[in-house]
This record gives structure tokens, C-alpha cells and sequence, in this order.
């Protein structure tokens, strides 16, 4: 079986409308154009029997009992997990989503064999910034819609014509509406070759990238690569930790003579080491074992909700009433999004790629040569220090240490985010 063949856009193929000119495809995923050119148009529905089904299992919960402790060092609360499946069964509306997703253009392609989902918004503006921007996990394409306008259309959000970029968001392999792919290997590094793919069939000679989490391995090889046409990077999650700093953090002892932003992130490294590593550890070594995250979807979302120690207590907060950064909507259209194409258990593999196809660790200097800009927000992971920064990346162009926002930086302070890219690569422009 080739890698398309388990792609969701082949695997539930039922029937062709010869009147309609498409592919009719349940359980209500997609619909394709017939023809299938090599760039074919996608539309997301999904049928109501597969939102029903949601429902059903979300009242049918079974649940563990209360955490023997007043806080989250025992994993997210029963408190707002029960708080978040009384709101998804009973206020959350799919639909809105989907109609906001179907408003963009959306696309598949298939790239090395799989099938490769993307969303293409192009600017009016002349002379548009080309930039694709890759998402991590637990996160989607969700996690870069509330860029997509101030991005493409600057003028409508206090920006100014040249300020505009063209956006080119595609799903990771096994994530959304991407293929899942059939044998092992889909690593950072092949899937940054993909993305070059990508732009060049996209027609774009010269661009940008950028990307956290995953999207930051992803957009970091793809810098190592140096495909013809990439002009640089940004990150928002950089790998910038020396080598001696990650020997200390094994060995348990911060080094003498670090600075304050360093100990800062020396101290969080330290914690997330010791306290936000399961999850990792987990899809490293035995991603199919998560079988239940595909069969519940109330204990997938606390999976992913448990990602890191201020983005979970960020969502806590959310479900008790008190919004920042993301509302009870944001949180559940991307956990449905997961939920809806069943991608628990193929999205993880990512994380056995990686650890079976070792590229350094997630945060080690990979000594990238070409342009790259950081925004270090203060409540990722780690708040990369400016002194790190420089000396991880040879070609540093900007700098900036955000006031608030966390690990999903664009989907948490997307007017920052904006700002930040606007700024960014204001000097590559003239390259283009």
C-alpha cells in the first residue's frame, strides 16, 4: 500500500458524482474535484452523524476520580475536564469553524507519495512576502487562522501595503487533512523538503518560513537545507541551548556566572525536563499505544491540553471563566479537529520519527547560516536569552523578548505575532 492510499481523502472514498463533477467522500470529510489536477481545491465537511457520534461520547464518559492533590502536578484537574466536555456536548458548534476554514483556500497536493493539505491566501497587495508557516502539536492549521488577514490584507489592520505576505499553511504529515503516512520516516528533515516542494510548485522563487514546535524543527532544517528561493527563518520556540548548558541540566546543577534571562531559562528547561516530559516520552517510544486517545474524545483533549504547565493552566483558566490568549472555542475547534479526521494516533508518530531518525536534540544549535529572526515570548517553553540567541544563529536579523504569550504564540497574541512578522523580515524584502 502506498502512503496515499491510508491518506482520509482515499481511505473513504465511496462514490463518484458524475452530475456534481466531484468525489463524494464520507464520513464527510472532504469534497474533491474529479479531475484531481496536481494542486486540487478541498473542502472540509464533516457529516452530522460523525458530529452526533462526538456528542454521544462525550456524555458517555467515563470518569476517574478527583486528583489527590489541589493543584496540576498530578495532571490536568477533573474540575475542568468536566467543565470543557459540558460545554463541547451541550454550547460548542462545530460549524462555525468549518465555515470559517471553508472561507479560506484550501488545497491538496501530493508530495513524495502522500497526500499534503495546505490553506493558500494571497495578498492583493504587489509584491508580497511568501511565507509558509508550520504548526506543532497539539496544534493545526487553527492555530495560524487568526493571522491569516493582518498578514495578506495589512492595510484592513493598521499595516501598510508593504507589510503584506502571501501565506502558504500547510498541515503537517499525519496531522488535519494531510495523508497519514503508511511507512515510518516522515522526519523534520524529509517534511522540510516537502515544504520546498511545496513553494517551488507553488511558483514561489523567493520566500520566507516560519514555524514553532514541530514547525520550528520543520522551518530550522528546512534552513539547514538552504533550498534554492529561502531567504530566512523566524521562530518563536528557537533551539538556541549550548552544549554545556544541556550537560548541566542533565548533570542537575546550573553552571556559575549565567545571567538572569539565562537562569530563567535554565530554570525552565529544568522544570520541563523534570515535569513536562510524559507526554513526549510517551510518542517517542510507543505512539500507538494511545489507542484510548482515539476512542474517547474527552481523554484525548486532556492529553493535549496537558502540553506544557502554563498553556494547560492558560486553558484552565479559559473553562473557569477567565479568557486569555484562547477561549473555550479555540481550544475545542482544534481538539475536534484532531478528533474529527482521527489523527491522535498518527499525529504522534511524529515523535517516533523523530527519536528513531535523531537530528540532535529538540533544542540543541543546529548551525543554521542563512537570516533568522526570534521572538522569545515569556511563557514557552523556554524564553530563549538574547545571549543564546545570537550565538546559535550566525545570521541573527531580529531579536525581541515578547511582553506576554506562550507556547502557541499566533493562535494566543496574534496582534503581536503580526507585528513581529511584519518586523521580522522587513530587511529581506528587498531580496524579493
Amino acid at each position: 500500500m502506498s502512503a496515499t492510499s491510508s491518506s482520509p481523502t482515499r481511505r473513504t472514498l465511496l462514490a463518484t458524482s458524475a452530475a456534481a463533477g466531484v468525489l463524494s467522500l464520507l464520513p464527510g470529510s472532504v469534497t474533491l474535484a474529479a479531475t484531481q489536477p496536481a494542486i486540487r481545491p478541498f473542502h472540509v465537511h464533516f457529516s452530522d452523524e460523525a458530529l452526533a457520534d462526538l456528542r454521544r461520547r462525550i456524555l458517555a464518559t467515563k470518569w476517574a476520580e478527583r486528583e489527590q492533590v489541589s493543584d496540576t502536578t498530578q495532571g490536568v484537574q477533573l474540575d475542568t475536564m468536566k467543565k470543557l466536555a459540558r460545554y463541547w456536548a451541550s454550547d460548542y458548534d462545530w460549524r462555525k469553524v468549518e465555515t470559517r476554514l471553508n472561507a479560506l483556500p484550501n488545497f491538496i497536493t501530493e508530495i513524495d507519495g502522500l497526500d499534503i493539505h495546505f490553506v493558500h491566501v494571497k495578498s492583493r497587495h504587489q509584491g508580497a512576502l511568501p511565507m509558509i508557516v508550520t504548526h506543532g502539536w497539539p496544534g493545526s492549521i487553527i492555530e495560524q487562522m487568526k493571522i491569516i488577514d493582518p498578514l495578506t490584507n495589512p492595510t484592513a489592520h493598521g499595516g501598510t501595503a508593504a507589510d503584506a505576505f502571501d501565506l502558504v499553511i500547510p498541515s503537517l504529515p499525519g496531522y488535519g487533512f494531510s495523508g497519514k503516512p503508511a511507512a515510518a520516516g516522515w522526519n523534520p528533515p524529509r517534511i522540510a523538503k516537502a515544504w520546498a516542494v511545496l513553494m517551488q510548485r507553488l511558483g514561489y522563487t523567493k520566500y520566507v518560513a516560519q514555524g514553532g514546535d514541530w514547525g520550528n524543527a520543520v522551518t530550522e532544517n528546512m534552513a539547514l537545507q538552504q533550498p534554492p528561493g529561502l531567504l530566512g527563518i523566524h521562530t518563536n520556540m528557537p533551539a538556541t541551548v549550548p552544549a554545556s548548558i544541556t550537560k548541566s541540566l542533565a548533570e542537575g546543577t546550573p553552571p556559575a556566572g549565567l545571567t538572569t534571562d539565562e537562569r530563567n531559562a535554565w530554570n525552565q528547561l529544568d522544570f520541563f525536563n523534570k515535569n513536562g516530559l510524559g507526554y513526549a516520552i510517551e510518542m517517542n517510544n510507543r505512539p500507538q499505544t494511545l489507542l484510548a486517545l482515539a476512542d474517547s474524545p474527552v481523554g484525548l483533549a486532556a492529553w493535549m491540553i496537558d502540553h506544557d504547565d502554563r498553556s494547560q493552566k492558560m486553558i484552565a483558566r479559559a473553562f473557569d471563566g477567565k479568557p486569555e490568549g484562547l477561549s473555550r472555542d479555540d481550544v475545542l475547534d482544534n481538539v475536534t479537529l484532531y478528533w474529527l479526521t482521527n489523527t491522535a494516533i498518527s499525529s504522534a508518530r511524529l515523535y517516533w520519527d523523530n527519536a528513531h531518525n535523531p537530528t540532535g536534540g529538540f533544542f540543541d544549535v543546529r548551525g543554521i547560516k542563512v537570516p533568522v529572526a526570534v521572538s522569545a515570548f515569556p511563557d514557552e517553553i523556554y524564553t530563549a536569552p538574547q545571549s543564546w540567541t545570537q550565538k546559535a544563529y550566525v545570521k541573527l536579523i531580529h531579536y525581541k523578548k515578547m511582553p506576554k504569550g506562550g507556547h502557541f504564540a499566533a493562535w494566543e497574541q496574534p496582534e503581536l505575532f503580526v507585528q513581529e512578522m511584519r518586523e521580522s523580515f522587513k530587511s529581506l524584502r528587498p531580496s524579493i
